[in-house]
């Protein structure tokens, strides 16, 4: 099965973060309950050679065959049937989208959600219409 991702078939591209230089880095705002998480984790199981927080029980990066199976079993835990059955968070990459809208609907900023989402304003406002279409009337209430 080729994955539809990227250029090679590949489920995943090594390289740098979108757009930006080869060494840049992007800091990850979470709360304070991960951090403590992931400093455990870290503390019982390093990481990988390649600077990978999880890997393959064998090493290397984990197979989408593998992340879509624990991403099943994750749904099926903590959704109503009638969820499991709906496209709700259908794959991972729905809670970004989940996160940006939330963060907007909070009233955080459009700069702020830009800069923790990793993204230009103009790509939020583009890709975030519908979630930000009818602010105006509000504010004019």
């Amino acid at each position: 099965m080729l994955a539809h991702w990227t250029d090679d078939g590949k489920p995943y591209e090594e390289g740098q973060l979108k757009h930006r230089a080869r060494k840049a880095v992007r800091p990850v705002p979470i709360p304070p309950v991960l951090v403590a998480l992931l400093r455990a984790h870290l503390e019982a199981f390093g990481t990988t050679l390649e600077g990978r927080l999880f890997s393959a029980v064998r090493g290397g990066p984990i197979r989408a065959q593998e992340y879509s199976a624990a991403w099943k079993e994750a749904r099926r835990k903590v959704l109503t049937p009638a969820q499991v059955a709906s496209p709700l968070a259908a794959i991972p990459y729905d809670l970004r989208h989940a996160c940006v809208s939330f963060w907007l609907r909070s009233g955080v900023s459009l700069a702020e959600t830009a800069r923790r989402a990793g993204q230009s304003v103009a790509v939020l406002q583009r890709y975030y219409t519908k979630v930000l279409d009818g602010e105006e009337a509000k504010m004019t209430r």
